[in-house]
């Protein structure tokens, strides 16, 4: 029997022996079919990194409704900072925001904030609740002129040149994807309790309850106190107590709240303020800051917490509560119940998460606007 030898020095068959030739015979080295293997394995391994798709494609950019009392604290200005550095990174998308305090600059500032991050043309809203209107420390900053011209550019004069806060919630609501929206609260209730109340318009045939439940995914608010044994009356819900006692009760999609134990946890560090906004001869949030209440002091950043969950649910800053029900009560307390079905959730923070969270908001707050579209 006639049978072919096993191959002694070279273990690898001819790669072209399929086609009735040896390489040799053609003038390649005698190792040619183990170089061209090792090719075209290095080739198909390339082709594999290169084209496969990737495991998990980008999230689009979280839509956010801001709803504020800019003017009574200062961490509203650095929420609305982080809120920019977010959209510049292409994570979330700043589709209005809407003001519960009655002071005519608040929108002027707003205003301001946003011609400075290069997004002029996000749309702001007005109370129109009639609340008691305490002076600001920081917002005159909307009318400082330098040689004739404002500090700050923008457009509006005074809040009152607004849309009403509710009108303008409706219309940018309706033109939203289904449970697509995150609406971010961080200051009095107002607004957003009115808006559940709303009648069918122009803008949608469902009434300002059905709406939020058709086009909201969550609604993330800085209110409430939930880790201690004290009746603490935290003072966004106080404020408007028939808003608040309405939208604890009335609000049909999930509710995560960051409660007083949280912000003032972390405070803002004040070598930042004196430190990272130096890019910029004005800073509209480093200046507001320093004239609410300047370095060294600390400010804590309840606002900003809301801010950052709303946009990173899944980054690990924070724990959560188990699921339950927060009502609150004739005086402004705001109980937790637990149960499984409930609508509501609560922010817990550990000490290690604090150390990140803290470095996480420095990072936004002082990030370098950037012209965007």
């Amino acid at each position: 029997m006639n049978q072919t030898p096993k191959p002694t020095s070279n273990p690898t068959p001819p790669l072209l022996s399929a086609f009735g030739f040896r390489p040799s015979a053609f003038g390649f080295p005698s190792d040619f079919g183990s170089r061209i293997s090792a090719f075209l394995l290095s080739l198909a391994l390339l082709s594999a990194c290169t084209f496969q798709p990737l495991s998990a494609a980008p999230s689009a950019p979280v839509r956010i409704i801001f709803d504020t009392d800019i003017g009574n604290d200062v961490d509203d200005a650095l929420a609305l900072s982080v809120l920019h550095a977010l959209q510049t990174r292409g994570d979330s998308e700043l589709l209005a925001v809407t003001i519960t305090k009655t002071d005519e600059l608040a929108a002027p500032f707003v205003d301001a904030m946003n011609h400075f991050y290069g997004r002029p043309r996000i749309p702001i809203g007005f109370t129109r609740s009639g609340l008691t209107n305490e002076p600001s420390k920081f917002l005159p900053l909307a009318e400082v002129k330098d040689g004739g011209k404002l500090r700050y550019p923008h457009r509006l004069k005074r809040g009152s040149d607004t849309p009403e806060a509710t009108r303008l919630l409706r219309q940018v609501l309706s033109r939203q994807p289904d449970r697509s929206v995150v609406m971010v609260q961080v200051g009095y209730f107002s607004n957003f309790a009115a808006l559940l109340g709303t009648p069918p318009d122009k803008y949608s045939p469902l009434d300002g309850r059905e709406l939020v439940r058709q086009k909201v995914k969550l609604l993330s608010v800085m209110a409430g106190s939930f880790q201690t044994n004290r009746h603490d009356l935290e003072y966004n819900v106080v404020q408007d107590l028939p808003a608040s006692k309405r939208l604890a009760r009335d609000w049909p999609t999930p509710i995560v709240w960051s409660g007083f134990e949280i912000g003032i946890a972390l405070p803002y560090p004040a070598i930042s303020i004196e430190r990272d906004f130096d890019y910029v001869a004005h800073h509209p949030a480093a200046e507001a800051y320093c004239l609410y209440n300047p370095p060294p002091h600390e400010r804590p950043t309840w606002d900003l917490t809301s801010v950052l969950y709303a946009v990173y649910p899944d980054r690990g800053y924070f724990d959560m509560s188990p699921p339950g029900t927060v009502t609150v009560e004739p005086d402004g307390f705001t109980r937790f119940t637990p149960g499984g079905s409930g609508r509501d959730r609560y922010l817990i923070l550990s000490r290690i998460q604090g150390a990140r969270v803290k470095e996480a908001l420095v990072q936004l707050v002082s990030q370098p606007p950037r012209m965007q579209r």
